[in-house]
């Protein structure tokens, strides 16, 4: 008679134990791709921002080399 009272206060206490751990789980998994998606759109901008700054190089590399001649003649 004493087990089956103590099995059924474990069970009532174990139902919103269990609820209380997964809300937490699906909380965290919630939280975890809100990351991932921030990441990804970081290493995106990172990827832009990394062809614009090669772009401006090529263009400051060109123009470097048609000021070249026009030095050359200074001397």
């Amino acid at each position: 008679m004493f087990t089956t009272g103590t099995i059924a206060v474990v069970m009532v206490f174990s139902i919103p134990i269990v609820a209380i751990v997964t809300s937490h789980f699906q909380s965290q998994s919630k939280i975890k791709h809100k990351m991932l998606q921030e990441e990804l759109e970081l290493e995106k901008l990172k990827h832009q921002n990394f062809l614009l700054e090669t772009e401006k190089m090529k263009v400051e590399l060109e123009k470097m080399k048609l000021e070249e001649p026009k030095n050359e003649f200074k001397f």
